[in-house]
């Protein structure tokens, strides 16, 4: 494609930012991550006292690790230590090195605030440059970026990353669904960047408009910031005519950039010449073996300003060491299931809301919006999910409706291992976000 004309949709030939590093043999790439662990363990021992604490509680010098495989000798960081060492506490550099500052919503108390020094924006911009090439953006496309800018990493990431391949960025910011629809397509905006769930009501909404996906010149989408699922992505690509793709970061670790999905899509790289990454049992925080399903811990390696230990990330996923068609060679992660500490325990069963997405998108009729309502009637949990259905079904004849909700609770049983009463509503009547979708409305905490 040419900027003078429209981009051709599909598949572009698959391109690596940076071979060097992202196809290095392992055994180079081990060495080169301790190296980085090293460097990184005696600038928190030296500069950050929330460090020097924990290793001394535990006994431990930075020199007392001597392999990979010592990393779990380490004390974990939490979001806890953040919040306790506000604002400054965890910087390891002076503030007149730091040049950005961004942090948490902080609604839950103080924010978790995260400094960069401008090495660490340098870094910052190139993993994004890496994720955004492997999903297929090249300097001909135009980003159209529906993140909200701000305190929020999520927006500059993503906006540094394609400026740094060369591409055309649009700071859209997010709201006022409308207008980015027309600048959509009036710019002919190629790639879009928001949250998935966003996505969906930007698919909705064009339907009602009666805009085609094929009147848009959008291409390749670039969605994190929340769990979705394998069925969500194909209702995206299908409703917006693009190739849907993962990406992951948190503001605590760097922010977008940490691992993105190739084409293949296949799992999201994970750029471990940057971030040293454990799955750990969520409960007693042992180290799982290879494939193993549990919480993402990752070790920065090159932060700066901001360097964290094995930071329990608390998203749920697994890790994947065999080859990817795509050349490279670090480890992928696995969409995140959920979160540890956002996972629903009902009646005993662990759920997570990705699993009753993927009931949901399966079945013919429902729409692609839904919220759970968890209770407590007497000693027992109860679980409402909420999904909207299709015009035709929610207005048909009672025993059809009823037919209709057996099948979903019949389904949502199989795959949860617990009951779940479905509640049909209307098209249209579950509030839209356009930032994270809300899908949990917890009433045993009210």
């Amino acid at each position: 494609m040419s900027r003078n004309g429209l981009m051709e949709k599909g598949v572009v030939q698959q391109r690596i930012w940076d071979a060097a590093h992202e196809c290095m043999p392992r055994h180079e790439l081990e060495k080169l991550q301790f190296a980085r662990l090293k460097q990184t363990l005696h600038r928190v021992w030296e500069k950050v006292p929330c460090y020097q604490n924990k290793f001394r509680e535990l006994g431990i010098v930075p020199d007392d690790i001597q392999c990979l495989n010592d990393l779990a000798r380490l004390p974990f960081t939490i979001k806890e230590d953040l919040r306790l060492n506000y604002p400054y506490g965890m910087f390891a550099v002076p503030l007149r090195e730091v040049v950005r500052i961004h942090s948490s919503s902080g609604t839950t108390g103080k924010p978790t605030v995260v400094g960069y020094s401008r090495q660490d924006l340098d870094n910052w911009s190139e993993l994004a440059a890496r994720f955004m090439t492997a999903a297929g953006v090249t300097e001909d496309d135009i980003v159209h970026i529906a993140f909200g800018y701000g305190l929020f990493t999520g927006a500059f990431g993503l906006h540094y990353g394609a400026e740094r391949i060369g591409a055309s960025v649009i700071p859209m910011s997010s709201g006022n669904t409308d207008k980015q629809l027309m600048i959509m397509q009036d710019y002919r905006s190629s790639a879009l960047v928001c949250t998935p769930s966003y996505a969906l009501t930007m698919a909705e909404r064009l339907e009602k408009l009666g805009i085609s996906p094929a009147d848009l010149s959008l291409r390749v989408g670039l969605f994190g910031a929340e769990p979705w699922s394998e069925e969500m992505r194909r209702e995206i690509e299908t409703r917006l005519g693009v190739i849907a793709t993962d990406n992951y970061g948190l503001s605590e670790v760097m922010g977008p950039g940490v691992a993105g999905e190739c084409q293949h899509r296949c799992g999201m790289h994970i750029f471990e010449d940057h971030f040293l990454p454990e799955i750990i049992d969520p409960e007693t925080g042992e180290v799982l073996p290879p494939g193993s399903i549990g919480e993402l811990v990752l070790t920065s390696l090159t932060k700066e300003a901001f360097p964290v230990i094995r930071y329990r990330t608390r998203d749920i996923t697994r890790l994947i060491y065999d080859t990817c068609e795509c050349g490279r060679t670090m480890g992928r992660m696995q969409k995140t299931m959920g979160r540890s500490d956002d996972m629903l325990i009902i009646k005993g069963v662990n759920v997570f809301p990705t699993q009753i997405e993927e009931v949901l998108f399966q079945v013919e009729g429902c729409e692609p919006h839904y919220q759970l309502v968890i209770d407590r009637v007497g000693n027992m949990d109860t679980l409402e999910v909420q999904v909207e259905v299709f015009e035709s079904i929610f207005f048909d004849e009672m025993k059809k409706q009823r037919a209709f909700v057996e099948l979903l609770e019949k389904r949502l049983l199989s795959t949860l291992g617990v009951g779940a009463k479905v509640k049909l509503v209307e098209p249209s009547s579950i509030t839209r976000h356009e930032g994270k979708a809300k899908r949990v409305i917890d009433k045993r905490h009210l």
